[in-house]
């Protein structure tokens, strides 16, 4: 098994391509903390590993973010190590349903938000996955959207500048309800 590893837009994380599906056709996963990862084997063992702050589980892909006091070059062996070690074994990367955040808008905006999912679908997951992320709806109020980064995404010094001059301004383009875009956490 061949994996190959690339760089992202965020210096603190790396994309790793084991070649083969990780997440496949069930979305994405994203783990800020150790404690988070009890629903992921593949997690749970990366999180196992000294400097490993986040992992990210998407298509066919895993990101991981490093701990500020951890360098790439201890700790990539490590993470293929264990990766190809519980892909060869055959274990599941996840088990059971994982809980779906709620989000917050009102039924009469229900025509925009459909517009605003399938504009983020179609045109800006697919770039975010290409740097080893993810984009997640979370919201619309009051002509706002409110957007969660995940994977590489999630911190990345340009992440701000991807919602505001990107998104914000494509979603105002194509839908003239959208006033602004904010990055939640939750």
């Amino acid at each position: 098994m061949f994996i190959e590893t690339e760089s992202t837009p965020n210096p603190a994380t790396l994309k790793f391509l084991p070649g083969r599906d990780v997440m496949g056709s069930a979305g994405t996963a994203d783990f800020v903390a150790g404690e988070d990862a009890s629903r992921s084997p593949l997690a749970a063992r990366l999180f196992a590993l000294d400097g490993v702050a986040r992992v990210f589980l998407g298509a066919d892909f895993i990101t991981i973010t490093k701990t500020d006091a951890t360098e790439w070059q201890a700790l990539r062996p490590q993470i293929l190590g264990a990766v190809m070690e519980h892909m060869l074994a055959g274990l599941p990367v996840l088990e059971g349903l994982g809980e779906d955040a709620d989000e917050d808008f009102d039924p009469a905006d229900s025509e925009a938000v459909a517009q605003i999912k399938e504009l983020l679908d179609q045109r800006v997951r697919p770039a975010v996955a290409g740097d080893g992320g993810d984009i997640v709806f979370r919201g619309f109020r009051d002509g706002v959207v409110k957007l969660k980064m995940q994977g590489a995404c999630s911190g990345c010094p340009s992440s701000r500048a991807t919602l505001k001059h990107g998104v914000e301004n494509m979603l105002r383009h194509y839908i003239p309800e959208v006033l602004a875009v904010e990055q939640v956490e939750a």
